[in-house]
């Protein structure tokens, strides 16, 4: 397993629009997860480090080139923003994959695509975001005007850095908010790579600040800090309770997209090849460390037996592998403390009475690397913790069930609500599903799919509001009544 491309160069925060080093000089080391070999040292945000980026974001918010920028130039410079990232897409594609252990092929061939389309969907909405005239009253003169709310801190999670980056960035910028960034510590490389994209597209200095380091310091001070009026997060339902109360004492807005332990439901009226496909891509696509992960699937007794026993085969033939071989569909963990979680999930599934029909097991290539096989529970019970704890790795619990009502009931009985996967050729079952279910999104005859334009977020302890579409430009502004009298 080797890189023969150049070294990584060190990473630096950014703030005002330069790179520099930490306040305290401190740094930390961002490792390779496939290999356990150090990639660079990286910058380590202090709560010093807030207070700069904050003061600049608030500067370029308040009094720089930003609010007096003509939409049109906004969308001018995210759209720039787009094409950078797609012509740098090798580059930022190996870093994702250096940094987070996840395949090249997904790196590239899907997280890239989407970050570009984030970040071009959401140019187009600069120019788009409009109030209303609202004629309440003959002696006034009444309308809406539709604001950004100011400065957002943004808090992004290991898992698919450069994608969260776009999702919270584009539609904070395209509102014409500024925006504090920080990645995960685990995985710091394509964040502040698209920081410096951003400067060389030409956005003032001061608007897109980005601050790597630990969440319990820099990610802490940036939800305490009065100058940030909003944070946008996305991690674990306990840190995102703790960010809820943390932030009454200033009273930020908020956006948490958290946890999530998804169903995916096969009817047996379905498509089987088609979900057994789907099952699998559910769960094994970004090696399970996905928030909408299919993660419980649910089928119907009647084809159970051989559904599972499928299942079972495909996923021993998903043999984790060296993350940057474009033929490669299982990449690593993206840290030892995951393995270690994940694999103890599969032991404490096997004292509940599981069965382990496929993997469970650690599975180094070359001796080396946090690497789980694909692995499939069998016989699990919905009460037991491995189908309603959050695993975040490639480890599938399937629950049998009897009937639509079941299926629905066994789906919801679950404290999480993120998403969801329906399999019918019903089509009238597929749409009372659909409704029935409580997830934020729902995809019917396919997984894990998204777009720029859909938006996307949970329920339950899954947390509130949303993130891309039309929906989250809500989220990232507020409205302005004005009254003038005419009589």
């Amino acid at each position: 397993m080797t890189d023969t491309l150049a070294p990584v160069r060190p990473g630096r925060l950014i703030i005002n629009g330069e790179a520099v080093d930490a306040a305290s000089g401190r740094t930390f080391t961002t490792t390779n997860p496939a290999t356990e070999a150090p990639i660079c040292d990286v910058a380590e945000a202090g709560p010093e480090d807030v207070d700069r980026a904050v003061a600049a974001a608030r500067a370029a918010f308040d009094t720089g080139p930003w609010p007096k920028m003509k939409p049109s130039e906004r969308q001018r410079l995210l759209w720039k923003l787009g094409e950078l990232v797609e012509k740098n897409a090798d580059e930022i594609a190996r870093l994702e994959t250096l940094d987070n252990g996840k395949p090249l092929f997904e790196s590239r061939q899907v997280d890239v695509p989407m970050v570009v389309n984030t970040f071009q969907y959401f140019a187009g909405w600069a120019t788009k975001l409009a109030g209303e005239t609202l004629p309440v009253h003959p002696a006034f003169f009444t309308y809406t005007l539709r604001e950004p709310l100011g400065v957002i801190g943004a808090i992004i999670p290991w898992n698919f850095p450069m994608i969260m980056a776009g999702w919270k960035c584009a539609p904070a910028l395209a509102a014409g908010n500024t925006v504090v960034l920080k990645p995960a510590e685990l995985t710091p490389l394509t964040a502040i790579r698209i920081g410096e994209l951003a400067l060389e597209a030409g956005l003032p200095p001061g608007v897109l600040n980005v601050l790597p380091g630990k969440g319990s310091i820099a990610g802490e001070a940036m939800v305490k800090h009065a100058g940030i009026d909003k944070i946008s997060f996305t991690g674990s339902t306990d840190v995102g309770k703790r960010i809820m109360r943390t932030a009454a004492d200033t009273m930020k807005k908020l956006t948490l997209e958290l946890g999530g332990k998804s169903p995916n439901i096969v009817f047996a009226d379905a498509d089987l090849d088609a979900a057994l496909r789907g099952a699998t891509a559910g769960i094994f696509y970004g090696k399970g460390e996905v928030c909408a992960a299919g993660s419980r699937l649910l089928v119907e007794s009647s084809i159970y037996d051989e559904f599972v026993a499928k299942l079972a085969d495909r996923a021993k033939k998903m043999a984790p592998a060296d993350p940057l071989d474009p033929k490669t569909r299982l990449g690593a963990l993206v840290s030892r403390d995951q393995m270690d979680k994940v694999l103890g999930y599969v032991d404490i599934g096997r004292k509940e009475g599981a069965r382990v029909v496929a993997g469970g097991e650690r599975a180094p290539v070359n001796g080396k690397g946090w690497f789980v096989q694909a692995t499939v529970l069998d016989g699990v019970d919905n009460a037991m913790r491995v189908a309603q704890e959050e695993i975040f790795g490639p480890v599938l619990a399937v629950i049998r069930f009897d009937g639509v009502d079941e299926a629905v009931k066994l789906a919801n009985a679950v404290d999480y609500g993120l998403a969801a996967g329906v399999w019918t050729q019903n089509v009238k079952k597929a749409h009372s599903v659909s409704r029935r279910l409580q997830a934020g999104t729902v995809w019917v005859n396919m997984y894990n799919f998204y777009d720029a334009g859909m938006p996307f977020g949970g329920t339950k302890q899954s947390g509130f509001g949303r993130d891309l579409g039309p929906e989250c430009l809500r989220d990232v502004t507020q409205a302005k009544s004005v009254w003038i009298s005419v009589e």
